[in-house]
């Protein structure tokens, strides 16, 4: 693709079917992208970190119906008394899929009309039991890799990414030259669009029919680049001219990429702007989930 130009059709429908990372991994392979985080990949993580400092990239998970979250987490307490000692205990559930909760995306969480991840047929690997290949449980050793800060307001010189103004794989591109950035297989990639600011700005809430985020523009910098795992605040720009219903959620099934949906990003942006660096350890910690599409998720960025 021609810097600054508008990919095609054809071309956005080429980035998810010309160059998918089916079978590269053989016997790994339903582990995704997450395979380039070797043993060596977390010990140069580990080096990064310096002060000690860290920060969650977490939401709170949402109990409160709302705009963005229809479909509110439930959490009630029990109380038992006993011979004069006591307990209380409470029980969380959750719809986690949607703009509202912090979470990770498995790999068997969607596919398109040439089938799920590595090739897999939904039909036959996922079914109301769970799914067989692909699932959060190929992570529950944890996921530990460089993560790198991509600040588009910064960039921009503005306060959050607008409906009229996308981001551009060219502007990620722009993005890490100007931090000073050599993207590296297996890195974790946060990118941050200003979605609190534009919920402040926007009556509370960011999502909707219309809403900003990533165009499909943005899908070959994270194959090129070997992304393990991508994490935002926004999602995918909404609506879009390519037919499409999510354009770069297919980091999921064509390129194997983990997906964190929903990060609180604006605090991490202001750390990384006071310790004037862009890049840290990250880790995930999934929950053991056996057959799960994914799973709310508590990343954590240590300096």
């Amino acid at each position: 693709m021609t810097k600054h130009r508008i990919p095609t059709v054809q071309e956005v429908h080429g980035y998810l079917s010309e160059r998918r990372n089916w079978d590269r991994w053989g016997n790994s392979s339903s582990a995704g992208a997450p395979n380039l985080i070797t043993s060596e990949k977390r010990r140069k993580a580990a080096k990064l970190v310096q002060t000690g400092r860290n920060i969650s990239l977490s939401r709170p998970i949402p109990v409160e119906p709302g705009a963005e979250n229809p479909r509110p987490s439930s959490h009630y307490m029990t109380r038992e008394d006993r011979d004069g000692w006591g307990i209380y205990q409470d029980y969380y559930g959750a719809f986690y899929h949607g703009p509202a909760t912090t979470h990770l995306d498995a790999l068997c969480h969607m596919w398109d009309g040439s089938g799920m991840w590595d090739g897999r047929d939904p039909d036959k690997d996922v079914s109301f039991d769970g799914a067989r290949y692909g699932s959060v449980d190929d992570w529950k050793d944890g996921l530990t890799t460089r993560g790198v800060l991509l600040d588009v307001p910064k960039h921009r010189g503005q306060p959050y990414v607008s409906v009229d103004e996308p981001v551009h794989g060219w502007e990620l591109e722009e993005i890490t030259k100007s931090e000073g950035i050599i993207l590296e297989p297996g890195d974790a990639v946060i990118v941050y669009s200003g979605r609190e600011a534009y919920a402040r700005n926007n009556g509370g809430t960011w999502t909707g029919a219309i809403r900003p985020g990533l165009h499909a523009s943005c899908l070959p910098f994270f194959r090129d680049h070997d992304v393990s795992i991508l994490v935002w605040d926004m999602l995918d720009a909404q609506p879009n001219e390519y037919g499409i219903p999510w354009t770069v959620h297919g980091v999921l099934f064509a390129y194997g990429v983990a997906i964190v949906d929903n990060a609180l990003l604006e605090p991490i942006a202001a750390v990384c702007a006071e310790e004037m660096r862009y890049e840290f350890m990250l880790t995930l910690n999934p929950l053991f989930l056996v057959g799960g599409t994914g799973c709310p998720i508590n990343p954590v960025a240590i300096f």
